[in-house]
């Protein structure tokens, strides 16, 4: 057992004020009120099915995504938390994650929110920009993220995270930079700082915007990570920038391979068994057909011949060193079964190896689909 990865817990809450033109994320626009404790039952009866693969296991951290989990009220929240204390041993430092929208931010009910447990937030501001915050189809002004991020500030949590994006439509260099200095004086101690990209099934998709060429990209990206860095922030994933000691240890465990059970519409959970098995889960993606019981939509174990390439996707996204260890402890595989392909990226100058770690290069971040396919499963 001692060889099992880490354990998280993610919780998903299905609903939006309204549905972002952009968003992918397996939400539904609110019709009516949330069934507040309707659903928290259905979620704590969704995580029942699932302890036996969890077998008592530690949790480290629990991240509430959604759709936007500050529509839940927090007497919900509290019966939630409570329910999860009362299945799960919890560690007693478990950074637990809530996200939140700046316009469903209110001060009684994240104080509510912090009592029943949450410990950091993460707020879903954007942009500072009204106009760009129209055309991104989000329901809060600058003004309500200010106060929101504030807010987050005065509540001396054990964190907060602020999501801002670029690359935004028609977004000029000018503005994209000025978006992060306003997010940079509001001193996060994490920021999540990410492109804008149109994915599939979208209202985007269907009539998309303009949006900034490669050469702008690269020089936001370029100037906005040097006010980052002079900011005292430092990047430790492709989007994700903290302060030393702020790095959100939730997604750091999605990254090293780390095992997480999923509860909630279209959840996905990763669970390591006693016998070297990996188990992925998938959970039934609206809320109606969750809130009638059915909880699972899939359940399969991950093949051997996966394991290498879901290892390293995921690991490969971080920006620290790899270590070498954890491929064989995390995947229950030889190092040697690999060592052609790793060979292979040595040789193109993709990785450097040392007697403890891989660590990717500049060329293999350049190339990272590239270095990633060598460990496809023929």
């Amino acid at each position: 057992m001692h060889n099992l990865p880490p354990l998280s817990l993610y919780i998903h809450i299905p609903w939006c004020v309204q549905k972002c033109p952009y968003c992918d994320f397996n939400s539904h626009a609110l019709k009516g009120e949330v069934p507040h404790e309707e659903y928290v039952r259905h979620l704590l009866a969704d995580l029942d099915a699932d302890l036996p693969l969890a077998a008592g296991r530690e949790v480290g951290t629990i991240f509430i995504g959604g759709g936007t989990p500050s529509l839940l009220s927090s007497e919900a929240m509290q019966m939630l938390m409570d329910g999860v204390r009362a299945r799960l041993p919890l560690s007693p430092t478990a950074e637990i994650t809530m996200e939140a929208n700046p316009g469903t931010v209110e001060a009684d009910r994240f104080s509510g929110y912090q009592r029943a447990g949450i410990n950091r937030i993460s707020i879903g501001v954007q942009s500072f920009s009204q106009q760009k915050l129209t055309r991104l189809g989000r329901i809060h002004g600058p003004e309500e993220a200010k106060r929101a991020a504030k807010l987050a500030q005065g509540l001396g949590l054990r964190s907060f995270n602020l999501d801002l994006m670029h690359g935004l439509p028609d977004q000029s260099l000018a503005e994209a930079l000025d978006d992060l200095r306003q997010a940079i004086e509001l001193d996060p101690p994490h920021l999540s700082w990410y492109q804008l990209t149109i994915e599939p099934n979208t209202l985007f998709a269907s009539r998309p915007p303009v949006l900034p060429d490669d050469d702008a990209l690269w020089d936001i990206f370029e100037q906005g990570h040097q006010l980052l860095t002079a900011a005292g922030y430092e990047q430790y994933e492709t989007s994700a920038y903290a302060k030393p000691g702020y790095r959100c240890e939730h997604n750091l465990n999605y990254w090293r391979f780390g095992d997480y059970l999923g509860i909630g519409c279209g959840a996905h959970g990763k669970l390591t068994q006693a016998d070297g098995r990996i188990i992925r889960t998938a959970k039934i993606r609206h809320p109606r057909g969750f809130m009638n019981g059915n909880y699972l939509d899939r359940q399969h174990e991950v093949a051997e011949t996966e394991k290498p390439f879901e290892f390293f996707m995921n690991r490969f996204r971080l920006l620290e060193a790899a270590p070498r260890e954890e491929f064989a402890r995390f995947t229950g595989l030889s190092e040697e079964a690999i060592r052609p392909q790793l060979d292979e990226a040595l040789a193109k100058g993709y990785l450097t190896e040392t007697a403890q770690s891989w660590q990717v290069t500049e060329k293999g971040k350049l190339f990272l689909n590239s270095l990633l396919e060598l460990f496809l499963a023929e």
